[in-house]
C-alpha cells in the first residue's frame, strides 16, 4: 500500500513538471521575491541615512535656541526712511518746557491755540516723503477724506502702545493689515488743523490709556520701556498735583492761625471778655461807700482846720503891723 502511494505521488509530481506553465511560474515567483528583497534593502538603507542626517542637523540639546524677535523687542524708529533730511515743523507741547518752547509747540486753528500732542515732521524743501511704520503691529484705523487732520492711520503694537500718523496721503494699508517696522504705509501731506506746517507728517505715540508721549523720548525704546516710562510720568504728575493741593490747603490754615493769635475775632465772645478784663485791670478800682464817707469826713476836717487857721494868721499879721 505504501509503495503504491509513493508511486502515485511521484507520478503526480512528474505530471506537474510536464506542464508548460510550471517553469515560467517558478521563474517569475523567484524573480518577484528577489526584486522585493532588493527594494526592501534599499529602503532600509535610505531610512537609516535620513535618520542620521536629521540627527546631525538637529540643534544640540546643550545649546540655547535662538529667540524669535517680536514687536515687543523692537525699538521705536522715526516714521520716515530718510531721517537725516527731516526737520521738526512743530514740536511736542510739554508742561515742564520754557514759555518760549511752549509757544512754539502751539497749533493755531480757528483763532484758538491748541497744545501739539505729537511732532510735525517735514523736509527743508517742503516736499512729500515716504511715511513708514515706526514699529511692527496691526493697523486698527484708516480714516480717509479727512481734510481737517489730513487723513489718519493708527497702528497698535505690543503692551498697548499705539502710533498715529496724521496728515498723510496715498495710503497703502487697510484696517486689519499686519505691518512690519520700516514698511511704507503712506506719503506726507497737508491738513487744515496745522496748515502753517505745510507738507508734513503729524506723528503721535500713545500708551494704553491713550496718553500722548513725546516721540523724541520714545525713540530707540521698546514698547515695554515706553509703557513703563508713561506709567512713571503719570505717577509723577499725580504726586505733583497732590503736593500742590496740600500746599493750597496749608496756606489758608496758617494765615487764619496768625490772625487769631494777634487779633481776637469780633464773633468770639471769649476774646472780647479777655480784652475787656485786661482793660479793667489797667484802670483803678472805684471806692466803696465806707471809703467815700471817710474821704468826705477827712475833707471836712481839713476845711475846718483851714478856717480856724485863717483868723490866727490875721491876728498875727495885725500885731506885726502895730509893732
Amino acid at each position: 500500500m505504501r509503495e503504491e502511494e509513493k508511486k502515485k505521488a511521484s507520478q503526480k509530481t512528474k505530471n506537474l513538471f510536464k506542464n508548460r506553465w510550471m517553469f515560467p511560474a517558478v521563474y517569475l515567483t523567484s524573480a518577484a521575491l528577489l526584486i522585493s528583497g532588493i527594494i526592501w534593502y534599499q529602503l532600509a538603507d535610505s531610512g537609516d541615512e535620513q535618520v542620521q542626517e536629521m540627527q546631525e542637523s538637529a540643534t544640540p540639546f546643550n545649546e540655547p535656541a535662538q529667540p524669535v524677535q517680536t514687536s515687543a523687542a523692537e525699538q521705536l524708529a522715526l516714521p520716515m526712511k530718510d531721517a537725516d533730511e527731516s526737520v521738526i515743523k512743530t514740536s511736542f507741547y510739554e508742561e515742564s518746557a520754557s514759555e518760549k518752547d511752549q509757544e512754539a509747540s502751539l497749533v493755531v486753528y480757528n483763532n484758538t491755540y491748541h497744545p501739539n500732542t505729537g511732532i510735525a515732521y517735514g523736509t527743508k524743501e517742503g516736499k512729500t516723503f515716504d511715511v513708514t511704520a515706526a514699529l511692527s503691529g496691526k493697523v486698527t484705523k484708516v480714516q480717509e477724506n479727512d481734510s481737517l487732520l489730513g487723513n489718519v492711520i493708527t497702528i497698535e503694537h505690543a503692551n498697548g502702545v499705539t502710533t498715529n500718523y496724521q496728515s498723510v496721503q496715498d495710503i497703502q494699508v487697510a484696517k486689519g493689515d499686519n505691518v512690519s517696522q520700516g514698511q511704507v504705509i503712506a506719503k506726507a501731506g497737508k491738513s487744515l488743523f496745522n496748515e502753517k506746517a505745510g507738507v508734513h507728517l503729524h506723528f503721535e505715540v500713545r500708551d494704553k490709556n491713550n496718553v500722548a508721549i513725546n516721540p523724541l523720548d520714545a525713540v530707540a525704546k521698546s514698547t515695554a520701556d515706553i509703557a513703563k516710562m508713561a506709567k512713571e510720568a503719570k505717577a509723577e504728575e499725580q504726586k505733583a498735583d497732590t503736593e500742590a493741593a496740600e500746599e493750597e490747603t496749608q496756606e489758608p490754615a496758617g494765615e487764619s492761625s496768625e490772625e487769631t493769635s494777634t487779633e481776637p475775632s469780633a464773633e468770639d465772645p471769649a476774646g472780647q471778655e479777655a480784652e475787656e478784663g485786661s482793660v479793667e485791670q489797667e484802670e483803678p478800682a472805684e471806692p466803696t461807700e465806707e471809703e467815700s464817707i471817710e474821704l468826705e469826713e477827712s475833707t471836712e476836717q481839713t476845711e475846718e482846720s483851714s478856717i480856724e487857721e485863717e483868723p490866727k494868721q490875721e491876728q498875727d499879721s495885725s500885731t506885726m503891723e502895730s509893732e
